[in-house]
């Protein structure tokens, strides 16, 4: 049974102010032990340690949980550089830097819980499954789009150059060689009316989900984690279909009708270990009825944070409600 919690519509922000709001005294801190470090994968746009977004999330974190180790990945010299690269740098070369930086922190040598919002969750998904000089223990999907997009009507910031140009390219031929090497989005475009172009020519996604070749390292990886949390925005405008964020997408041929995880060929043969993650009650479901990454303050502090808030005592327990 799907681990599946709808809550009433509540007032809701974006994530970016989320943590501002909390009342420290509402939490139950872990004890008795080092607090498990996070690290944190921004999103499309977003960079690693501005005062909102991401930079935001990490000093709240840090501020709710003293004593924790929280590292905001960052890709570039510098915050414009970040943000430029979650558009232009191969999502590829992004999770084999993150490996690199990672592995080589000596304060992460014990393990972390990890957090992606909207691309990055995919991007951190791939990091557990390819990169095994890393211990990832609760991995949190923020919006994420692990089926892939057929679309963003909503680009975060309308007015953004770089969403006009990735729209522009997209339209160009997503599939081309020189679109999938420098464009971000177009590594996890699925076009649902040529899956055969998608598997073929997408340089990312194909992979990470075993649509090409099954590489039982990737499901060993996966099934390793002691929660595997996928968080999905019922009126989410930004990716199509929202269904990507709990691994469903649209049926072969349209794009109206949609598939659920455990309809898909990844759940009924186990292809990355979701089955598994399930049957033993590590995989959990959430919704939000908000837009994307827009959600309420004590949603997320009953829900989400008891996946941050953990000792190294307790990391490898699944968390239950």
């Amino acid at each position: 049974k799907m681990h599946h919690q709808q809550y009433n519509h509540n007032p809701s922000c974006l994530v970016v102010l989320l943590l501002l709001c909390f009342v420290e005294g509402s939490l139950d801190k872990a004890t008795g032990g080092t607090m498990v470090p996070l690290v944190i994968w921004h999103g499309m746009g977003d960079n690693c340690c501005s005062s909102f977004g991401a930079g935001a999330f990490k000093l709240n974190i840090e501020k709710l949980l003293p004593g924790i180790y929280v590292k905001s990945l960052k890709f570039g010299n510098n915050l414009q550089e970040d943000s430029y690269n979650s558009f232009f740098l191969n999502a590829n070369t992004q999770i084999e830097m993150a490996c690199k930086e990672l592995s080589a922190d000596s304060k992460l040598t014990n393990g972390f819980n990890a957090i992606g919002f909207s691309q990055g969750a995919q991007f951190l998904r791939a990091l557990v499954q390819r990169c095994g000089t890393v211990h990832i223990y609760n991995l949190i999907s923020v919006g994420g789009q692990h089926q892939g997009v057929f679309g963003f009507p909503n680009c975060m910031g309308e007015t953004s150059i770089f969403c006009h140009f990735f729209r522009r390219f997209l339209t160009l031929g997503v599939y081309l060689s020189f679109i999938q090497d420098y464009i971000v989005q177009a590594e996890y475009y699925h076009d649902p009316y040529d899956e055969e172009e998608y598997k073929l020519f997408c340089i990312f996604l194909p992979d990470i989900n075993q649509e090409i070749t099954f590489n039982p390292v990737y499901k060993e990886r996966l099934s390793n984690l002691s929660n595997f949390v996928l968080i999905k925005f019922t009126e989410d405008k930004m990716i199509q279909p929202i269904e990507t964020s709990w691994f469903g997408f649209y049926r072969s041929g349209q794009a109206v009708e949609t598939y659920s995880l455990f309809e898909s060929k990844i759940y009924t043969e186990d292809l990355l270990g979701l089955q598994y993650l399930h049957t033993n009650g590590r995989l959990h479901f959430l919704s939000y009825p908000g837009h994307h990454l827009g959600y309420d303050r004590q949603w997320f502090g009953q829900n989400v944070l008891p996946f941050i808030n953990r000792t190294l005592s307790i990391a490898q327990d699944p968390v239950l409600y």
